[in-house]
């Protein structure tokens, strides 16, 4: 049967073209999206009322503009979703989403484990400010879950791999939870990239990605995308994005379209170095842990090979047998990783988590003597480990 390319592109051949036609009308030649910097469109002069608060009309880019429009198809296309809402970052794809379906005395379930953003505004933000309550959950532990749940319950947000600790969380089961009750599903995928991990065809009904990390994936721009079905969206979209404000600039949306270009081949090398990185820090004598989900020893590895797909994505802890002092010190011993904070980038980049982190009791035990969070990057997988082997022996072999 040949294959139809109206329904069913690949990942790669979406990430190049979906989304290019919408912009097409006015610059008919050009093969690559513009970039289309105009904050404000021509109304018409028909007398016809504009909806000022519309969504889908080219009136003020804060309702909505060329590049984010090319962009957010994309993403739906890539992750076979009604629809997408881009956002200025991450952190307010995630807090957009908060916003618009929760009210006060509303009760949320939050990964504990979760970005550090996302941990202050349900510790003290949302409770403090909104008369939101909420409980931070094991979301690794199904029956936690369960018995987290309270009448109130309206949202579930889970972060799958978790962050810092890549724990799995098993949307399957929870997704059954969130529909007995009544509740929405959220999920961070972040960690993932949607190359790795569908949390959509898991159940979720609400998607969160930080572009700024694997779906750009070259350190240059902020964004974050929410997907699902349209009529969330488009109340993410109004409430959020048009009133509130946090909308993506034209510039970021093309840059994230560009950098989305090469998104699944960049994930196919991360997860081959990621594997053959992990490996190596398993068998070296002076590194206590690793939780990597492509290792066998990962705590939920048999569920990671059931929920994620083309790899286990790019992401790493481990800790070593070490003084908090001799941590460091590996870092200022590096030459080609960088000690740096996000992760996706094209280079590898590592972070320390020090013992005095005061979330370090939100974290399996063996994390709490200090660990690094590791993104493992696109150089050779043999140099990323011959440097990690350098700086261990430059610690280890005074």
């Amino acid at each position: 049967m040949k294959k139809d390319l109206n329904e069913n592109l690949g990942n790669s051949s979406i990430c190049i073209h979906a989304g290019n036609e919408l912009y097409a009308k006015g610059v008919p030649t050009a093969v690559k999206p513009p970039i289309f910097m105009s904050s404000n469109y021509r109304l018409p002069t028909d007398g016809t009322e504009p909806d000022w608060s519309g969504i889908e009309t080219y009136i003020y880019s804060r309702n909505g503009s060329v590049n984010q429009f090319i962009l957010e198809e994309k993403l739906a296309r890539l992750e076979k979703a009604e629809s997408c809402v881009v956002l200025a970052s991450g952190v307010s794809a995630l807090a957009s989403t908060f916003f618009t379906f929760l009210k006060s005395g509303d009760h949320v379930i939050c990964s504990q484990v979760c970005y550090a953003a996302v941990n202050l505004l349900f510790r003290y933000y949302l409770p403090d400010k909104y008369n939101i309550e909420v409980s931070l959950v094991d979301t690794t532990d199904i029956e936690e879950v369960r018995k987290a749940v309270k009448p109130n319950t309206r949202l579930i947000h889970v972060e799958t791999p978790g962050n810092p600790t890549t724990g799995i969380s098993d949307l399957r089961e929870i997704s059954k939870i969130a529909k007995e009750i009544g509740a929405l599903l959220s999920v961070d995928g972040t960690f993932a990239s949607p190359i790795c991990q569908s949390p959509l065809d898991l159940g979720a009904d609400l998607l969160i990605h930080s572009m700024t990390k694997y779906i750009n994936g070259h350190g240059d721009s902020l964004g974050g995308c929410v997907l699902g079905k349209k009529e969330l969206i488009d109340r993410i979209k109004t409430e959020a994005m048009v009133n509130v404000g946090g909308v993506i600039s034209p510039f970021n949306a093309w840059l994230i379209a560009r950098g989305m270009v090469t998104l699944p081949i960049r994930m196919k090398q991360i997860c081959n170095n990621a594997m053959e990185v992990a490996s190596f820090l398993e068998n070296h004598p002076r590194v206590r842990f690793i939780y990597y989900p492509g290792l066998e020893s990962h705590p939920q590895h048999e569920l990671a090979k059931m929920q994620m797909k083309n790899g286990f994505s790019g992401m790493m802890a481990f800790g070593l047998k070490a003084s908090e002092e001799e941590h460091y010190e590996l870092l200022s011993h590096l030459k080609m990783i960088v000690h740096a904070v996000s992760l996706g980038d094209g280079e590898s980049l590592i972070v320390y988590n020090s013992k005095d982190n005061e979330k370090m009791k939100l974290y399996p035990e063996e994390f709490r003597e200090g660990f690094y969070r590791f993104s493992v990057g696109l150089e050779d997988a043999e140099d990323i480990i011959a440097d990690l082997d350098q700086a261990l022996d430059a610690v280890f072999k005074k």
